[in-house]
């Protein structure tokens, strides 16, 4: 994307955009053959929309926003679909003997002569984002992919070769569906099927919207191929089944998780998507603030004690353990997981996987771990009175124990080991802190706007002792398909132990004498943290009121 006679990096940093600090850092770790550009959006400091507008101006072509843009369906056969993946190029309309296409990257010569000798027109390029011509190739292609036996009313035969076969008209509308729901970044996909038809739903940052609905004959279909490829039994749909499957989506490997779940109108099913290409390996990444950094460091320093990460379903939980533990991996030190499924392989660390069947569970895991002498053991999930008293147990002899609990805020967390039957003193002893986390969604780079903000909200800052005069708003554009929001980030609340608290604790006394030495010992509860970064302009206050209360 960049031309020998102005570099672009020179011209980001004219234009403000990155400092001259950023452009040197991005060109000393980039790739050999990497595009300047490519580097820089990877590391996420300029955004596509921000790149194009450079390239437009540098280069003179215009650019284009393909977000409801009228297309003419009879040009599509003009470049086939695999070239357009190929070389991320689209046709847009022809004017007598002149093509307009879409184009990623207006500098591939060769695709432009290879595409005007194939079509023997002349080709006008325009610039677009790479996010807007994947979305478009496989909502408009796949039209013409020749779906039409699926779509067809009679009952269509579930044989071996129809959901096996590489060619067959269902095989190629699953590789579909998961292809779209990388190229939207999804983190879920729902199969649900309803009386009349059967709705695909992509969750994207946390939010479910429905993708497409297929007729009700095809579900029976569906279902089995994903059953085949996920290893499931397909013959039984009464009970609830797990699975997972690894799959290429654009030579890019993912992993998904399978679960199956009978309904009134047959069975659901929910593929969560582990893009194995981009887990967050990386503590600075986590959107942690300066003083919870540091306190979540000097947690995982310790050489023994718990921390717990709590917080709901989807909630990023993994991200922050994986990360804690990529930093901790050197190799002086011993870690071992025990994991419902292990969702990442990272290098140097040994999981086990949890296997129900043959009674391998978390507590007895943790028991042979502890004969495999470990400095530090994670669990991936405390479900139970026997796994927590195992981990307790574990950090009271000399282990550093990471976990993660499904509970409202750091304070209940308390509460629910209590409940759960565990002694007051062993609490007390071996707890270290407890980060409660949530994720929120991010105001997209690319349609931001700062206005002034409402009295309700200048009022919610107030009450949390806080002042705001301008919040960061999205105005909705194609790069977020007109949310106001792309991509996600965390809050938390980490509560340290301290020797009060674990008097508190001992005492059996309320918990609301826990608060209140939490908030003299200065924690940032999520509301708060939040809020602060409605302040920094990342998210809204609205986000931050949907996943956290404000007391």
């Amino acid at each position: 994307m960049t031309t020998t006679r102005k570099r672009l990096g020179d011209l980001l940093v004219e234009a403000g955009i990155i400092s001259e600090e950023q452009l040197q850092e991005t060109l000393a770790d980039k790739v050999k053959g990497q595009k300047t550009g490519d580097a820089l959006l990877q590391k996420g400091f300029i955004t596509e929309q921000q790149l194009i507008e450079v390239l437009e101006f540098q280069l003179g072509i215009p650019h284009v926003s393909l977000y409801r843009y009228p297309f003419e369906a009879n040009l599509f056969h003009l470049i086939p679909k695999e070239t357009a993946k190929r070389t991320l190029m689209i046709p847009l309309k022809t004017e007598g003997d002149r093509l307009f296409v879409a184009m990623n990257d207006p500098l591939d010569f060769y695709a432009i002569e290879d595409l005007r000798l194939a079509t023997g027109f002349k080709i006008d390029p325009a610039i677009a984002t790479k996010d807007d011509i994947l979305k478009v190739i496989n909502k408009y292609y796949d039209l013409e992919e020749g779906f039409e036996e699926l779509f067809r009313e009679e009952q269509v035969q579930v044989d071996e070769p129809s959901v096996t076969d590489a060619e067959s008209p269902i095989v190629r509308l699953v590789n579909q569906i998961l292809s779209n729901a990388v190229t939207q970044k999804a983190s879920d996909i729902h199969i649900d099927p309803q009386e009349t038809k059967v709705a695909i739903r992509f969750r994207v940052d946390g939010i479910l919207r429905t993708e497409r609905n297929l007729p009700k004959h095809m579900q029976s279909m569906l279902l089995a191929r994903l059953k085949i490829m996920a290893n499931l039994d397909i013959t039984e749909f009464r009970v609830p089944q797990d699975g997972r499957m690894k799959a290429n989506v654009d030579v890019h490997p993912i992993d998904l998780r399978v679960s199956t779940l009978p309904t009134v109108y047959g069975e659901k099913i929910v593929l969560r998507l582990l893009d194995l290409g981009s887990q967050l390996n990386d503590l600075q990444k986590l959107g942690f603030n300066k003083v919870n950094h540091q306190r979540f460091m000097n947690l995982i320093k310790q050489p023994t004690g718990i921390v717990l990460i709590t917080g709901p379903t989807g909630s990023g939980k993994s991200s922050t353990l994986y990360a804690a533990l990529n930093h901790l991996n050197s190799e002086e030190v011993n870690i071992i997981t025990v994991e419902d499924p292990v969702e990442y392989q990272l290098e140097g660390i040994n999981q086990i996987s949890v296997n129900q069947q043959v009674g391998l569970t978390f507590a007895k895991g943790l028991r042979a771990i502890l004969r495999q002498d470990p400095n530090v053991i994670m669990v991936g999930e405390i479900r139970d009175k026997e796994t927590v008293e195992v981990s307790i147990r574990a950090s009271l002899t000399g282990h550093l124990v990471l976990s993660t609990l499904h509970t409202n805020d750091s304070i209940s967390t308390i509460t629910r080991l209590l409940d759960m039957g565990v002694e007051p003193f062993l609490v007390a002893s071996s707890l270290s802190g407890v980060v409660a986390q949530r994720l929120i969604r991010r105001v997209c780079r690319d349609c931001k706007q700062v206005v002034p903000a409402t009295a309700r909200e200048i009022g919610i800052f107030a009450k949390r002792g806080m002042k705001i005069e301008n919040i960061t708003r999205g105005t909705g554009c194609s790069s977020c398909n007109m949310t106001g929001y792309k991509g996600r980030i965390a809050i938390h609340e980490i509560l340290v132990m301290n020797e009060e608290m674990k008097k508190v604790i001992l005492n059996d006394e309320p918990i609301s004498k826990l608060r209140e030495l939490a908030v003299r010992n200065k924690t940032i509860f999520l509301v708060d943290d939040g809020l602060l970064k409605v302040k920094q302009g990342l998210t809204t206050t609205e986000e931050v009121l949907r996943v956290s209360i404000a007391e």
